[in-house]
């Protein structure tokens, strides 16, 4: 199976590193295929979009035909193989691309999925990375849907089908779940082994130690830090702007910035019933993540460790990484 070469650093490609598990999870989904459309939320930075990348490669050569769509990056392509089909969803995607209307090719992509199937019976992968922000975070669940209709109501039988979403959208999390119309699954940064790979491609770097405490196996963090010139106090700013932090701790009583400054040294003081809503509002954030249910098949590759204060994981609740631990507790420290 090949690995998908990425871009790591300006002028620094590399093939897509571990994740041994989750590539067998992508080839044991394209036996059974997905009965509910596969919402992967994680970290940002953790490696969701690259993972997206190889599945594309794993699916197209188990014999899919796959639509791949990440209107972030303006990254489209179609690996059909019916050249009629190819050549429209590529002039679809330049003149909505053309009028700024990103938004009209996620949903068109359906369209061209159902083209496909008329044609002939196939098996059908769509692959959609970080969409809510392009369709706004209030379709978030009706595109879901119109992706599980996909699934259960073709207009033509399939073969199998394949749909995964990867988001980092921790407030679209609650709205889909609502909703029995997505199989949530969660991803976590890179293991350690995984990622001393990873840091031993890039050049000009501090002990894998040091790298190790500042990310978290973050490779999108590793990624600024190198760029930053490995000046953390860059990167955690960075962070504290990105996020809002200051104007974040302001809008805290006085007894949330308390418990806020308890979940900067132990994240599992937020998870009682009291503190829940300061809890819900850091995952909306993107700074928390909820990691209680540790079961692997909850997980996309390998859930974090039981518990680790050093990294900010505990047992229930987890710093995105270090670098947003430590964002939130400037701005503790500068409104105080």
């Amino acid at each position: 199976m090949k690995r998908v070469k990425l871009p790591l650093l300006p002028g620094l490609e590399v093939e897509f590193t571990d994740r041994d598990r989750a590539i067998r999870q992508v080839e044991e989904l394209a036996v059974r295929g997905t009965a509910l459309p596969m919402v992967i939320y994680g970290p940002e930075g953790c490696g969701k979009s690259a993972l997206l990348r190889q599945a594309t490669e794993v699916l197209r050569e188990l014999g899919y035909e796959v639509f791949y769509l990440n209107p972030l990056d303006r990254a489209y392509h179609a690996d059909v193989t019916m050249p009629d089909i190819k050549n429209a969803f590529m002039q679809f995607v330049e003149k909505a691309l053309a009028e700024n209307a990103v938004g009209r090719i996620a949903w068109g992509a359906i369209d061209f999925v159902h083209k496909v199937l008329k044609a002939r019976k196939a098996k059908i992968a769509v692959i959609v990375d970080d969409v809510f922000q392009a369709i706004g975070l209030q379709q978030a669940a009706a595109y879901v849907k119109g992706l599980l209709n996909l699934i259960e109501y073709p207009p033509q039988s399939y073969e199998n089908a394949v749909v995964l979403v990867a988001t980092s959208e921790g407030l679209s999390k609650r709205e889909i779940g609502r909703h029995r119309w997505a199989d949530l699954t969660t991803m976590w940064n890179m293991p350690k082994g995984g990622f001393e790979e990873l840091y031993r491609k890039i050049p000009a770097k501090p002990p894998f130690e040091d790298a190790w405490r500042l990310t978290g196996g973050n490779p999108g963090i590793l990624k600024q830090l190198y760029q930053l010139n490995w000046d953390v106090d860059k990167a955690v700013e960075a962070i504290m702007r990105a996020k809002s932090l200051l104007e974040f701790a302001r809008l805290l009583s006085k007894e949330e910035r308390e418990w806020l400054a308890e979940a900067v040294e132990d994240p599992d003081t937020l998870f009682i019933r009291e503190r829940l809503p300061l809890m819900h509002r850091l995952v909306e954030h993107n700074l928390v993540t909820d990691v209680y249910l540790r079961q692997e098949h909850l997980w996309i590759d390998q859930p974090p460790p039981q518990r680790d204060p050093e990294l900010g994981i505990g047992k229930y609740l987890a710093w995105q990484t270090p670098i947003h631990r430590e964002a939130v507790r400037r701005a503790l420290k500068e409104i105080t």
